[in-house]
């Protein structure tokens, strides 16, 4: 099975994950949206499987600082342009496991995907 963990190098978030998979000797690849950007038909993908309200992360600093008008509205297809232009909207992190994707990043969940 191949595991990518999708996320931002410097997030708090992504640290606790990436050491939970190093810590149970979990092979994975690493993308950084910020270093590779992210494309349209990943995220049409991860919406569809967890949905686009999940997958945007309306709690983050780059959504919160958005002008009213552009958080009005949202539909799935304005979500995925918004991340699609600003990655960091995404939830971090985006797991793949096989066919499994795993958006944010609880232990108990990555122990149940991965016991």
């Amino acid at each position: 099975m191949t595991t990518t963990i999708y996320g931002i190098k410097n997030c708090d978030t992504m640290k606790k994950a990436r050491t939970w998979l190093d810590s149970h000797d979990i092979a994975y690849a690493f993308h950084d949206y910020k270093a590779s950007g992210i494309d349209k038909a990943h995220l049409v993908r991860w919406s569809k499987a967890v949905g686009w309200e999940l997958l945007l992360n309306r709690a983050g600093t780059t959504f919160r600082k958005l002008d009213d008008a552009a958080k009005q509205g949202l539909t799935e297809a304005k979500a995925i342009a918004m991340m699609l232009e600003q990655p960091s909207m995404i939830k971090r992190p985006v797991l793949e496991a096989g066919s499994k994707i795993l958006v944010g990043f609880k232990p108990e969940i990555y122990a149940k995907e991965f016991g």
